[in-house]
């Protein structure tokens, strides 16, 4: 299982951008997919899931009402749309998808693979 992650880059504050994270070698239609980003020097962060048979959303609450998270289970495709950037909120953002909870589905563990990692930068 292959999970790639592309869109991101250098955005101004202030301004969107939306990323992409497509699965191959396994479809996750009954499986979450989800975000996670990891700034220079912090911990790794959840940002944002969705579950695949019903589409329940989770948000981290300093993403909620800026940021969207969606999925395409024909193209089994996540994304992320991202709206008044900051930047506090430039970071490698990873896609992650897994079908099982470990304690719940903001916990890294849950995922079980994992995308090589976009990297947005917001200037000032």
């Amino acid at each position: 299982v292959q999970l790639q992650a592309c869109g991101g880059g250098l955005v101004q504050a202030g301004g969107s951008l939306r990323l992409a994270c497509a699965a191959s070698g396994r479809a996750f239609g009954s499986g979450f997919m989800g975000w996670f980003r990891q700034a220079p020097g912090k911990e790794r962060e959840f940002v944002a899931s969705v579950t695949g048979s019903r589409g329940y959303t989770y948000y981290a609450d300093s993403m909620k009402g800026r940021f969207t998270i969606s999925r395409d289970n024909a193209k089994n495709t996540v994304y992320l749309q991202m709206i008044s950037l900051k930047p506090e909120d430039t970071a490698v953002y990873h896609c992650a998808a897994g079908h099982n909870y470990v304690g719940s589905i903001y916990n890294p563990g849950s995922y079980g693979y994992w995308g090589q990692g976009t990297q947005l930068t917001v200037s000032s």
